[in-house]
C-alpha cells in the first residue's frame, strides 16, 4: 500500500481568511499523524498566503513521521530550508497570481539551476523531490538532476472527464513505469480525491500520495481524523 502524506496548507488558508490564530496547521498535522498519515506536507509560498515560517519551524519540531517542504528554487527558500532541515524538499514552480500550482516544474529547460539547488539541499542532509508533469522528457531530466524522487503532477488527470481522463491516466501509468525503471522513487499528487485516487492506488510502483485539499474539505464535514482514515482505507482497498 502506498503511503499517505497529508498537505495541511488549507488549514492555514482557513486561518488566514480571518487573519487569526485558528485553525492551527500544526495541530492538524498531529491529528493527521495520529489517524495514520505517514507524512506531512506544507508549501511555504513566496507571498506567504497560507503557511508561515512559524508553522514550518514548529512542524519541524513536532512532526513524528516525515516533513515535506514544498518550495520554489529561490535563494530565500533554499536558505529557509537549510535552516529548518525538513526530511524532504519538493521543488515546485510558483507564480504569485495562481490560485494553486498549475503544472509541473520545467526541469529540462533549467537543469543546471535545478542541479545546483539540489546539491545545496542535499549537502544540508535534505532529500529532494521534483514536482513534474508525467512527461518522459521531464522524468529523464529529473534523473539527470540528481534528485532522489519525483512527484508526478496528477492535475490534468483529475480535471479531465470521460475518454480524456482515461488518456491522462494512461499517461500517468506510463510515466510511473519510466520513472521506476530509472530507480526514481515515485510519488503522485495534485487534485486527488476520494474517487479519482482509486485507479492510481492500484499501482504498486507509486510510493506515496500527497493529498491536501480533498481531505481538508471532507474534514470540515466529518472531522480530520475520520477524513484521513477514510482516505487510508481507500488506499488500502482501492
Amino acid at each position: 500500500m502506498a503511503k499517505l502524506a497529508v498537505n495541511v496548507d488549507h488549514v492555514a488558508t482557513i486561518r488566514e481568511a480571518r487573519k487569526t490564530i485558528e485553525p492551527d496547521p500544526v495541530t492538524a498535522a498531529a491529528i493527521a499523524e495520529l489517524a495514520g498519515a505517514e507524512g506531512i506536507v506544507v508549501h511555504l509560498r513566496e507571498d506567504r498566503r497560507h503557511i508561515k515560517e512559524r508553522d514550518v519551524y514548529i512542524l519541524r519540531q513536532t512532526v513524528k513521521t516525515h516533513l515535506n517542504l514544498e518550495m520554489a528554487a529561490t535563494e530565500e527558500m533554499i536558505k529557509i530550508a537549510l535552516d529548518i532541515r525538513p526530511d524532504v524538499s519538493t521543488l515546485v514552480p510558483e507564480k504569485r497570481q495562481e490560485v494553486t500550482t498549475e503544472g509541473g516544474l520545467d526541469v529540462a529547460n533549467q537543469i543546471e539551476k535545478i542541479k545546483e539547488t539540489i546539491k545545496e539541499l542535499q549537502k544540508g542532509g535534505i532529500k529532494v523531490s521534483l514536482f513534474i508533469d508525467p512527461d518522459p522528457k521531464q522524468i529523464e531530466a529529473a534523473k539527470k538532476s540528481g534528485a532522489e524522487m519525483i512527484e508526478l503532477h496528477t492535475g490534468c488527470y483529475c480535471e479531465a472527464k470521460g475518454e480524456t481522463q482515461q488518456k491522462e491516466l494512461n499517461r500517468l501509468l506510463e510515466a510511473v513505469k519510466i520513472a521506476h525503471s530509472m530507480n526514481l522513487i515515485v510519488k503522485a499528487g495534485h487534485g486527488l480525491n476520494y474517487v479519482n485516487v482509486k485507479p492510481l492506488a492500484q499501482v504498486k510502483e507509486i510510493y506515496e500520495f500527497s493529498i491536501g485539499h480533498s481531505i481538508i474539505a471532507r474534514a470540515v464535514l466529518v472531522g480530520l481524523e475520520k477524513a484521513v482514515r477514510e482516505m487510508l482505507e481507500i488506499l488500502r482497498y482501492p
